[in-house]
């Protein structure tokens, strides 16, 4: 029976201790927090369930438009409305373990093995925890990464704090100031705007997810303007201190910006250090991340690596693909290299951001030939029906044959609706067979077949 052994619970170890399971290894993974790993207990699933919170807030707040009234305060459902963060982020952590609880039992179903500590490679076929020595014939490093410290502004957990701290706080932040921003940074600045803190993003680029879809970023720019952040573009931070109950944030121009709390979202660096990779032959990029090729294999023939630690999409379904990937071909079994031109993503704002395929920025640079067509989401009758005004379908195929080759989501939910181009994309479907495609009416993804019809009849084949 091979014997795999897996650094890391979070999606990447734990979708891979899945299938190496069901394809009968005999199998362990070494976790340090806690079964689902920082993704679950301190990360995405956290953060998600707060910003889930906020857009409640968010549509009450706004509900107004459609002709509601709340009578518990002055001021309508604004005045009325607060977030008690006491309850809001007990209820976070408590989701993010019983998550964490569930993975556990899915992997003991599985009769995965979990070990909890702090694993190191002392032999090439040899994981350490501690006193313990675990002999392997395949491992698997998903140990993921660490919010990065800008220095001489590290975390102290109550004024000056990284994402994972925020859980933590007794209060709602009265004046919060969001250092990056990335998507990080506008997801978590998006949030605490809607639950009621003033927020000031300060981004040192020309807008807010410099590397994203421009014609997204500047829609999600406009709405949180209007919904009263201050974003100070072109603002690069110099460092944070502390200043009595409060925060004090220098800029590299001079400038200082007071606050009551500063979180800090200034990237991620890889959880490889230290752990005896170097000593076994694995090879780092400079940065330190794990080299990896396209079925999750590093520079040694059988050691694998997938999430964060290899610096690729950082996003949990890219981690769980690699971590499965690998396992499939350790065991040998067919496999497919990961295709990241097939990777859907989405950034949880309000509205949320989705996208799949190629980028408007590649289409623009020539580097791909499309065609492009961009519904604006409020000629959608389903988002008028709900008062969504902010956001658009875009959707790029190939002028000769029609082929879709991407597309980009703004709207409430692009999460979901991001589905039906992945699919487009990943089968090589084309408009026109997009555009025969039933949705429902009415519906927000059927701007999506609209978008096929339109470029159905744009384009000559």
């Amino acid at each position: 029976m091979t014997r795999i052994v897996i650094i890391g619970g979070g999606p990447g170890g734990y979708e891979a201790a899945l299938v190496a399971a069901q394809l009968g290894a005999d199998v362990t993974v070494v976790e340090r927090d806690g079964p689902g790993g920082a993704c679950v207990l301190t990360d995405c699933v956290p953060s998600k369930t707060l910003i889930a919170t906020s857009t409640r807030v968010a549509v009450m707040k706004e509900s107004a438009a459609l002709g509601l009234r709340f009578n518990g305060g002055p001021d309508g459902i604004v005045g009325a409305l607060e977030a008690d963060m006491a309850n809001v982020n007990k209820r976070v952590k408590e989701l993010a373990r019983a998550q964490s609880f569930d993975v556990a039992e899915r992997l003991a179903y599985e009769e995965v093995k979990i070990v909890r500590g702090e694993a190191r490679l002392t032999e090439p076929h040899v994981v350490s925890v501690g006193d313990r020595h675990i002999r392997a014939d395949i491992v698997l490093l998903a140990t993921g990464a660490t919010p990065r410290v800008l220095p001489g502004s590290e975390p102290d957990g109550e004024r000056i704090l990284n994402w994972r701290q925020l859980y933590d706080l007794p209060a709602l932040p009265e004046e919060l100031i969001v250092v990056g921003s990335g998507v990080t940074g506008a997801e978590l600045a998006g949030a605490y705007l809607s639950l009621g803190s003033k927020v000031t993003l300060v981004s040192s680029r020309d807008r807010i997810l410099p590397t994203e879809d421009a014609d997204a970023a500047a829609v999600l720019q406009d709405v949180f303007l209007r919904r009263g952040m201050n974003v100070m573009s072109r603002s690069r931070a110099a460092g944070v201190e502390r200043s009595g109950d409060g925060v004090i944030v220098s800029l590299e121009d001079g400038r200082k910006v007071e606050g009551s709390h500063c979180l800090m979202t200034v990237g991620m660096e890889p959880n490889t250090r230290g752990i005896g990779l170097e000593k076994a032959g694995v090879r780092l990029s400079a940065r330190g991340f794990v080299d990896v090729d396209k079925v999750s294999r590093t520079s040694v023939p059988h050691i694998y690596a997938a999430g964060d630690c290899t610096g690729i999409f950082m996003l949990a379904s890219v981690a769980a693909m690699q971590g499965r990937i690998a396992m499939w071909h350790a065991l040998g079994e067919a496999v497919q290299p990961l295709k990241l031109g097939w990777v859907a993503s989405n950034i949880f704002t309000d509205p949320e951001v989705a996208s799949v395929g190629v980028t408007q920025q590649m289409v623009d640079s020539g580097e791909v030939n499309a065609r492009t067509v961009m519904l604006p989401l409020f000629t959608n009758a389903r988002a008028k029906m709900q008062g969504f005004e902010d956001g658009f379908v875009k959707v790029f195929c190939r002028p000769s044959t029609g082929i879709v080759l991407g597309g980009v989501i703004v709207a409430p939910r692009a999460s979901e609706l991001i589905l039906g181009v992945s699919i487009a994309v990943q089968q090589h479907l084309t408009v026109d067979q997009v555009a025969h495609t039933f949705s429902v009416y009415p519906s927000l993804s059927g701007s999506i077949t609209e978008a096929g019809r339109r470029l159905m009849t744009e384009h000559t084949y």
